[in-house]
């Protein structure tokens, strides 16, 4: 069985124009010379939809890419979705596009998950849950470091901006201990290795 399935690529193609729309027009492509008035009358800007996915789409695919890879290193069984593959994420989903189309102003969604199965150890599942922040976390003190020490040529500087922030909120909302997040399995999984 290969690595990544047609499937997965397919999903990871489409949840990556998914999240490039979604943030598109939220996220700036650029600050200077920036009119809002001639940005909405230009119609779709596919200039912003490219740096936008280059700002978002890293931090979501490689998180997701960590927690799959790291639970077939365990031998599990590990399938990526994209979110219109469950009924709860899609109608998160559908419920981001009209937030966005309405301009609401809040949206929450999660754009894919990795479907793990198999019998492990509680420390090998709460390693794998580990492994997608822990890719946000190695992403945004990346970047940190690289904004820090003025390592970028000055074209990447929003990008890196972007993707500092991006992966530091992912990181840490990740690792929030709530039912359902990485970090409740991380802690769970914890809990039950060294205290079960």
């Amino acid at each position: 069985m290969p690595l990544i399935t047609i499937g997965e690529i397919i999903d990871l193609v489409l949840m990556t124009f998914f999240v490039g729309y979604v943030f598109s027009g939220i996220i700036p492509a650029r600050r200077e010379n920036y009119d809002p008035l001639l940005h909405y009358k230009r119609g779709f800007d596919f200039e912003g939809l490219k740096f936008v996915i280059m700002a978002t789409a890293p931090a979501i695919i490689l998180h997701e890419l960590a927690h799959k890879f790291v639970a077939l290193g365990f031998g599990l069984d590990a399938v990526f979705y994209a979110f219109y593959r469950s009924t709860f994420t899609l109608m998160l989903g559908i419920f981001t596009i009209i937030s966005k189309l309405t301009g609401f102003g809040f949206m929450f969604f999660v754009p894919g998950f990795v479907s793990i199965s198999g019998s492990g150890t509680s420390l090998q599942f709460a390693l794998t849950a580990l492994a997608g922040p822990f890719v946000n976390l190695f992403l945004w003190l990346g970047s940190w470091y690289l904004l820090k020490n003025k390592i970028y040529k000055k074209k990447h500087y929003l990008l890196l901006i972007l993707t500092q922030r991006i992966n530091m909120f992912l990181f840490i909302f990740n690792m929030l201990p709530i039912p359902g997040f990485d970090g409740y399995k991380i802690f769970m999984g914890l809990i039950r290795s060294f205290v079960g």
